[in-house]
């Protein structure tokens, strides 16, 4: 009997490629058939939060994300051993992630409960966005996603946070932050920051009227921090209880 939803592990990962390996990697995107142990794997080019439109840096095919999530974490191990491409995620960064909680979902992820397990509200907490654009809503979604991007990007509750595409219309942001309350009170808008509420915001305006075809926004906490990114370890800050956040390490707490 497969193991449920829940008890399944995500990981994120992080890595520079040549420019032709990273452009295979989108066009050949992993697939459960081809990795044992996968359920599901977003390959995605890496953007700069708020950059122009219209610059390199807004899609850059060097730096690859992958999220995926895994029956368990025997299965990311022998992906990252074996896999030709897992050994080249192996030389960058990856955390592996407990799910916590979602908001609307994908039909690439189901079964996901709305909520599983509990939390502090000053521990640190991972969030991953996945989002299939509306074609003709990319022009609109820009110029109220973009004020969005520079918000998280610049906010002092996060450790790291980038955003990432796959053409022709997958959208994706990845974020660590200090702490539940802050990564909330951004949402909210509630942050001592400037432009405090344009997240709030722009979600007013997704409402009103969707950018995407299917959007969901997944909550987790940090279970293990592994390799380094553009040369940072312990990216995932220690927990309220102490814990260790370098690389390797454990990252749960008593």
């Amino acid at each position: 009997m497969a193991p449920p939803e829940t008890s399944r592990v995500h990981t994120f990962h992080l890595v520079e490629l040549p420019v032709r390996v990273g452009a295979r990697a989108l066009a050949r995107p992993l697939t459960p058939g081809a990795v044992p142990g996968l359920d599901h794997a977003e390959t995605l080019a890496l953007m700069r939060l708020g950059a122009p439109v219209v610059t390199p840096d807004r899609l850059q095919l060097r730096r690859i994300a992958v999220f995926a999530q895994w029956r368990d974490e025997d299965a990311v191990d022998a992906f990252l051993d074996r896999d030709p491409l897992g050994r080249r995620l192996a030389t960058g960064w990856h955390v592996r992630l407990e799910y916590l909680r979602r908001w609307s979902g994908i039909a690439a992820l189901p079964g996901l409960p709305a909520r599983a397990g509990t939390w502090d509200d000053d521990e640190p907490v991972v969030a991953v966005t996945l989002a299939r654009m509306r074609q003709a809503e990319v022009p609109r979604f820009l110029r109220w996603g973009r004020p969005v991007e520079r918000l998280v990007r610049d906010h002092p509750g996060t450790t790291l946070a980038l955003a990432a595409f796959r053409p022709p219309r997958t959208i994706s942001t990845f974020s660590v932050w200090r702490s539940v309350r802050e990564m909330e009170d951004m949402v909210r808008g509630r942050s001592a920051v400037p432009h405090a509420r344009v997240h709030a915001a722009a979600m007013d305006e997704r409402r009103r009227r969707d950018f995407h075809h299917e959007f969901a926004t997944y909550r987790f906490r940090a279970i293990s921090e592994h390799g380094a990114w553009q040369g940072r370890t312990g990216i995932v800050p220690p927990g309220p209880h102490g814990g260790d956040g370098a690389s390797g390490a454990s990252l749960e707490t008593p």
